[in-house]
């Protein structure tokens, strides 16, 4: 979210702004990242709030050092505790340097006491098989983002591998009959090499993600379920189990695929929710002119009028008019919600008819809409204990199981 500092009318500067709280009379206080100086803002004025501390954020230095990087590549809990394997050692041992948002690609630093730089920190993520991009709020994603690209890769890879592996059992029964292509009789023949080829290319589409990162495990020292899953396979192989290594990587392929596809599935589904708000609000001044504002720039108490067909820029009671609201994105309610006076309405809603005029109740970054945004991607930052018992418990577990 970005704030305009005002002075006697004239735009001087912005500041980046995520954290608020409410001082109450229509006031806000920020902390501006870059200072970490407490400043109130009053209509469309910023002005600095003298005689306190900051109250809102852990400490300039701890702010200044913050870091967000997009993780191409970063789908499930695995790459969470591969990337905390590596990057852990590097801040000191101290996990609570970092923050995962799963959903949204991001990883989350903090570098404060100069424990490593952002270039130590991006050669680690490469050193794991994934890529890390300095985290861009306004970047605007293109019609196939990275992440979807990725998906279609994967869905290609996991795809023919199924067909290879189709064809690879049905000239198997074509030679042998079925019970020996599903390996329940031993005819002492030789394996087909037809169905051994075919096996082979499927099983080698299936691990074409998952070799990359297997090796890369081995470099680092510190085996993961990549190579666990590489080594299972090569050993299925040797001893000639050829369906058996071809049906493990499809499935395991296809377990990476629908896991990739559900983080991408949240992902735009928290996009769709974030196109929901306008970006601007038709607020009526105290001379009864109306002016189109950005909505960070509407104060709480500011009077902003709606017309038929708009969304509902924030949060607010209504004070003049009545109307229908499409409430569905909010409430999930299918059918509209008549409004009257002294009722509230939501940003992001969608008014059906009638124009009205409501008073705000909250600020940008705080409203319903907001606050749904933020507790599902904080969500993907809070790891139940059964989660974290299986990391520790992995760590153990994956080297055993290579040796034995």
């Amino acid at each position: 979210m970005r704030l305009f500092v005002r002075d006697a009318g004239r735009r001087i500067g912005t500041l980046r702004v995520t954290l608020t709280r409410s001082l109450g009379f229509g006031m806000q206080e920020y902390c501006d990242l870059s200072s970490c100086q407490n400043r109130v803002r009053i209509g469309t004025e910023m002005r600095a709030f003298s005689g306190r501390t900051c109250s809102l954020c852990p400490g300039p230095e701890s702010l200044v050092n913050r870091v967000a990087f997009r993780i191409q590549g970063m789908d499930c809990a695995e790459e969470v505790a591969i990337l905390k394997r590596e990057l852990v050692p590097l801040l000191a041992g101290d996990a609570g340097r970092l923050q995962f948002d799963l959903i949204g690609q991001k990883l989350t630093l903090n570098l404060s006491g100069n424990v490593a730089s952002r270039e130590d920190v991006q050669r680690a993520i490469a050193r794991t098989g994934m890529t890390a991009t300095l985290w861009d709020e306004q970047a605007v994603p293109s019609a196939l983002s990275a992440p979807e690209a990725l998906w279609r890769r994967r869905e290609l890879a996991c795809a023919a591998s199924g067909l290879f592996i189709a064809l690879g059992f049905l000239s198997h029964v074509w030679r042998d009959g079925w019970l020996a292509a599903l390996s329940l009789v031993d005819l002492e023949k030789e394996f087909p090499r037809v169905s051994a080829g075919l096996y082979l290319i499927a099983a080698a589409l299936g691990m074409w993600f998952v070799v990359p990162k297997a090796v890369s495990a081995v470099r680092r020292l510190r085996p993961d379920m990549n190579l666990l899953m590489t080594v299972a396979v090569i050993g299925a192989m040797a001893i000639g189990e050829w369906f058996e290594a071809a049906s493990v990587t499809f499935l395991f392929a296809l377990a990476l695929l629908l896991e990739s596809w559900s983080a991408a599935r949240a992902r735009r589904a928290i996009e769709s929710l974030m196109e929901y708000a306008p970006a601007t609000a038709r607020v009526i001044g105290a001379d009864g002119l109306r002016q189109d504002l950005p909505v960070e720039e509407v104060s709480v108490g500011a009077v902003v009028t709606v017309h038929p067909g708009d969304r509902i820029p924030l949060d607010g009671v209504l004070t003049k008019g009545s109307t229908t609201v499409n409430q569905s994105p909010i409430t999930g309610e299918s059918a509209p919600v008549a409004k009257g006076p002294g009722q509230e309405v939501f940003a992001g809603t969608f008014n059906n008819e009638g124009s009205f005029e409501f008073r705000v109740t909250r600020a940008a970054g705080d409203t319903t809409l907001a606050r749904i945004i933020r507790m599902v991607e904080e969500a993907g930052h809070r790891r139940a204990a059964r989660e974290r018992w299986v990391d520790a418990f992995a760590a153990y577990y994956t080297p055993a199981m290579l040796l034995f």
